[in-house]
């Protein structure tokens, strides 16, 4: 049945067409659609003749009517939990609120609302007290830069970029859009920087302006999204990999052990029901930031610098204390 999918989808907006009582014909249909007035010719028959509608052409409006205004076409077959499936989903679009992707997945969500027949129909509020997704903190983007960069990212263009990077005077950047990464309710862009000449990571929220360069680029042979994104812990990268070693207490290791913090991750059994998780990463900020929100029950035990980043912020914490 799948190789029929877009057929149907055609006669369900026919028979939405002809029930609204705006008298569509074959060309009207094909403009649509953009097929050809035979095409819409053959579903107009399968209607007819294999779901028995009562179409007739009305020759004073110069389209189709139904004859039986009760008419219903057969309902599709949609599951219990298929239909709860698509209920949380729009719970779900909530997480892409106050960026521009929001009203794009909505009106998706939408259309495939309106694609069920009459007898099929999707009413998600009824999960408004049911189900609740908690969406992280989200950053605004500003919805003529991220159709900027959408367009720049599938035509492959060089772009002009006006950035405020966090605690830098705003400056321009020419960068080639490489990849684009969600990440705890920010959008970042990792792009080829023309002035820094290597790759770089910005933040799409703090992209004051974009323009599309005349200019195209190849992506490097050499180029793996994958070598970027794998083995990290958070957005940030550097050229230097590190070791990471951090003890759990009993507290938190349960905690530790129901989730994947990072895709190559080791945990082992320590005395007095702690563990130890161990991974490898290319920036040691975001894994700092993580030890210390699970205050005294975390402690890094290697490498150094990371040692030495906990210890001093929490010297520095204190010290707000004194």
């Amino acid at each position: 049945m799948a190789k029929f999918k877009p057929q149907y989808r055609r006669l369900l907006f026919i028979d939405r067409e002809i029930r609204r009582a705006n008298y569509p014909n074959c060309r009207s249909l094909a403009a649509e659609w953009e097929v050809s007035p035979k095409t819409i010719q053959r579903d107009i028959d399968y209607l007819r003749y294999e779901l028995n509608a009562p179409i007739a052409y009305d020759p004073v409006h110069f389209g189709f009517a139904y004859t039986e205004p009760n008419y219903h076409m057969p309902a599709i077959s949609i599951s219990e939990s298929d239909l709860f499936a698509v209920c949380v989903a729009e719970q779900a679009l909530r997480a892409f609120r106050n960026t521009p992707l929001h009203a794009r997945l909505l009106s998706v969500f939408n259309k495939i609302e309106d694609s069920l027949p009459d007898r099929v129909s999707v009413h998600p509020a009824w999960l408004d007290s049911r189900v609740t997704v908690f969406a992280e903190p989200i950053t605004a983007i500003r919805p003529e830069v991220w159709e900027t960069v959408a367009i720049a990212m599938r035509e492959n263009r060089r772009l002009a970029i006006h950035y405020a990077a966090v605690g830098r005077a705003p400056g321009d950047r020419a960068i080639d859009p490489y990849h684009l990464v969600s990440h705890r309710g920010e959008w970042y862009l990792l792009a080829l920087c023309h002035r820094s000449q290597g790759i770089r990571t910005f933040a799409v929220s703090r992209i004051h302006s974009a323009t599309l360069e005349a200019e195209h680029f190849d992506l490097p042979e050499a180029y793996d999204e994958q070598a970027l994104t794998s083995d990290q812990f958070g957005i940030r990268w550097d050229s230097k990999e590190y070791g990471v070693a951090i003890r759990f207490d009993a507290k938190a290791a349960p905690y530790i052990r129901e989730r994947t913090w990072h895709p190559d991750q080791t945990i082992l059994a320590r005395g007095d029901e702690a563990i130890e998780i161990r991974f490898r990463t290319r920036h040691l900020q975001e894994v700092r930031d993580w030890v210390l929100s699970w205050g005294s029950h975390a402690r890094p035990l290697t490498p150094k610098a990371l040692v030495t980043m906990v210890h001093n912020e929490i010297r520095a914490a204190l010290a707000q204390y004194d």
